[in-house]
């Protein structure tokens, strides 16, 4: 099988842009690595340079260790499915199937051999005879499947396959496209901007953001310890509540942390409490998922935070309640926005600290100048990517269709163990990092 290393890869493109940035990734033997991010993160320039498809600026794409930069696509023993399935019209199935091993020059006793076993194991066996425009879009992914499987790659490029089939099909595609590429034992870098696809599927997640690497890890370590507030604020649903405190420390005994109208108090025998003590007297963002509130009687002793529900979401297994707790939430722009620093240190990232400065009752003064990467000095007004600031609606799950309505009030208790810390950097304030 193949291991793929990127080492400061960088892609720019002919106006300037910049697709790819001093990128470092490995991504081992038999590995189900998947690219994670918005449209337009640069994840499937990344997949067409190991495909040999585009050539980097400048760094090194390395396959078991050998240098691939300047190797044809044809040389570099893999083998891609992209996202519009890219079949010929005018061949049947098992055609499609079979056209690369014809190039290979593979006698057709053993070619149709491999076309059977192919087409069997994906469950088009009986399919083909017929051509693409006789088959359903799961149909026509599964002979895209079946030509890349057919020639033995020792690397699987995907590039969003799922993206134009319904939800029931891409639950089924997911769990198919696993078990047989961990049944082959085959490397894959699989492209998405679907969460579910990636925390199913990986066996790690690289996530990108503006083709800056922002984080790399397991499904459970990126999920639950994300290395920036763009990783917290990008996985999960709903999305993680990210609320602006200031931090207070009453040392040895606990320290504050200011929601605005609310506090909540972590306690010193809290590793993470010496952490969050550096930032007394200035502001931080905390992250709480849904599942780290719980509904509770108002009056119950402990950690608890009292809001009024603003709207509900009914979801059928599950209802989603969103409060107004008196506090103030950052939203993470997707797309736009100064590039952060990722898991490697890539980059220097912007400071949007001033913003949360600005905009938190200084609204009327003039605009701070930041320090850029390069040392020059941006206005605070003209940075396109700020982290927005906005009255918090806390997301709550409830009980499917909930005896409460919007305007009741409703009080929910926070595990302080599940709440997650981020400076005015982005980067995560922690202890023991993974």
């Amino acid at each position: 099988m193949t291991t793929v290393a990127l080492k400061d890869v960088t892609k720019m493109f002919q106006d300037g842009t910049v697709a790819v940035d001093t990128l470092n990734l490995d991504v081992n033997d038999g590995e189900f690595m998947v690219l994670l991010g918005p449209s337009g993160c640069g994840k499937s320039t990344v997949l067409r340079m190991v495909a040999g498809l585009e050539y980097p600026t400048s760094g090194a794409i390395m396959l078991d260790g050998e240098l691939a930069n300047g190797l044809q696509p044809r040389e570099r023993k893999v083998a891609m499915v992209f996202q519009d399935f890219a079949l010929y019209p005018h061949m049947t199935a098992g055609d499609n199937i079979a056209f690369p091993l014809r190039l290979a020059g593979v006698e057709p006793t053993p070619c149709g051999e491999r076309v059977t076993d192919v087409a069997s194991a994906l469950g088009i066996g009986e399919l083909l005879d017929r051509k693409p425009n006789q088959l359903s879009g799961g149909q026509r992914q599964r002979v895209a499947m079946g030509r890349a499987i057919v020639r033995r790659p020792g690397l699987f490029l995907m590039d969003e396959p799922l993206s134009n089939l319904d939800s029931g099909l891409r639950a089924e595609l997911r769990a198919e496209i696993s078990g047989l590429t961990r049944e082959l034992g085959v490397t894959t870098i699989y492209v998405t901007h679907d969460q579910a696809e990636a925390l199913t599927m990986a066996d790690r997640v690289a996530i990108m953001r503006r083709g800056v690497l922002q984080d790399v890890g397991t499904p459970t370590q990126v999920y639950g310890r994300p290395a920036t507030l763009y990783v917290a604020a990008f996985l999960g649903s709903p999305r993680m509540n990210l609320l602006e405190a200031s931090v207070y420390v009453h040392l040895d005994r606990y320290v504050t942390l200011n929601l605005g109208e609310q506090s909540l108090y972590l306690p010193w025998d809290d590793l993470r409490s010496r952490a969050v003590a550096h930032y007394h007297g200035e502001r931080i963002v905390v992250g709480m998922r849904a599942e780290a509130l719980t509904p509770v009687a108002p009056d119950t002793p402990g950690d608890v935070l009292q809001g009024r529900i603003r709207y509900l979401e009914h979801h059928g297994h599950e209802s989603l309640a969103f409060l107004d707790i008196g506090a103030t939430s950052i939203v993470v722009d997707e797309m736009s926005g100064p590039v952060e620093t990722g898991v490697s240190g890539q980059r220097g990232l912007r400071r949007f600290g001033q913003v949360m400065q600005r905009l938190a009752g200084r609204a009327g003064e003039a605009p701070a100048a930041v320090s850029s990467a390069d040392g020059s000095r941006t206005s605070v007004l003209n940075d396109p990517g700020r982290h927005h600031r906005r009255p918090a609606e806390l997301a709550v799950r409830l009980a499917p269709y909930p005896a409460v309505s919007a305007g009741h009030p409703l009080a929910v208790g926070v595990r302080m163990d599940a709440l997650h810390f981020f400076n005015e950097r982005g980067d995560r304030i922690d202890i023991g990092w993974r």
